[in-house]
């Protein structure tokens, strides 16, 4: 973006991808304006907090126009926290519609941390506690950053306390559905990097696409993995997305069913051993990333993690509504 100069904390602004809209709520600048599409923001993180006010009900899906321009007139932000690439890579944006609604409007900072794996991201990628160091300055919120830091700080050694040794967790397969029959998913790399693979890595766990040349999907690669790949690969616990918020039996009729009834998936040890687990959201901020580690964490390792809390609901309610 250059360099981008802010009068104060944006009272008005939008994300559109979770994971700026989870940093600057965490920070008590309040809820975004508009979002992706709901059915990709962990809603249900926030709602967890007790006393904390958050309704998606006042949140503007974006994607259900194509981004139309024109919301962002309606939306009126001070700030768009959104890298720009995505809005013309995504969504067919040119330069000089980022220019307009930057001149008229409010500027653009943000950048796509996802992932680590599109060619067309040739600068910088932060983790997902360097952004949010960030995102605390626009909105002169250091105290709530610090807090979040240590919160955080006191799960990863919870979690290195209770991790089984490394040859008792299980090699795990990262996918996203591809297409509607069940059995064909888009591979992704547990060591990517990128911000929504956090949880799976600070787990410890094994990515069964580490000592082969298949790739992480991007938006330019959307290579998929059939039946008989899934069963070369054969990993021990299969992690599928897109199931955010999704129910038990759903998830199961949907993801697990299709897996145990097809002549070949029925046969990889994820599926005999029942770990086939829902993975939850694409992207994260620091909010959702304490909720996704604590169910994954109870998902892999339930003997270690039945007990535990990685999300401290309490605190987290009490630092974004600024009782620090």
């Amino acid at each position: 973006m250059g360099e981008v100069e802010f009068e104060g904390p944006p009272e008005r602004w939008t994300a559109l991808l979770p994971t700026f809209a989870d940093m600057a709520f965490a920070l008590g600048g309040g809820q975004t304006l508009g979002i992706q599409n709901h059915d990709r923001y962990a809603n249900e993180a926030f709602d967890a907090l007790p006393g904390v006010k958050h309704n998606q009900d006042d949140i503007v899906d974006l994607v259900s126009t194509d981004v139309d321009k024109e919301l962002f007139y309606d939306m009126n932000a001070d700030v768009h926290f959104i890298d720009p690439n995505i809005l013309k890579l995504w969504y067919g944006w040119d330069q000089s519609d980022i220019e307009e609604i930057a001149n008229n409007l409010g500027p653009f900072f943000g950048s796509f941390i996802r992932r680590h794996s599109d060619d067309w991201h040739d600068y910088r990628y932060y983790s997902l506690y360097e952004a949010f160091e960030l995102m605390a300055e626009v909105f002169q919120a250091q105290d709530r950053y610090q807090a979040f830091v240590e919160l955080h700080e006191q799960m990863l050694e919870t979690i290195e306390e209770r991790l089984p040794p490394a040859d008792q967790r299980p090699t795990a397969l990262l996918v996203y559905p591809a297409g509607r029959s069940g059995t064909s998913f888009h591979p992704f790399r547990i060591d990517d990097g990128g911000v929504s693979t956090k949880q799976w890595r600070d787990l410890g766990l094994s990515g069964a696409l580490a000592e082969t040349d298949i790739g992480h999907y991007s938006y330019s690669d959307d290579g998929t993995l059939g039946p008989e790949a899934l069963l070369e690969i054969d990993p021990e616990a299969l992690l599928v997305r897109n199931y955010g918020g999704a129910s038990e039996s759903k998830f199961r009729e949907e993801v697990v069913e299709p897996l145990e009834d097809h002549s070949v998936t029925s046969n990889i040890r994820a599926v005999q051993n029942d770990a086939v687990y829902n993975a939850g959201y694409l992207d994260q901020g620091p909010i959702i990333n304490f909720y996704h580690t604590e169910l994954a964490a109870k998902d892999i390792y339930p003997n270690a993690f039945e007990d535990a809390t990685l999300f401290d609901r309490e605190r987290v309610a009490q630092i974004v509504s600024g009782d620090l």
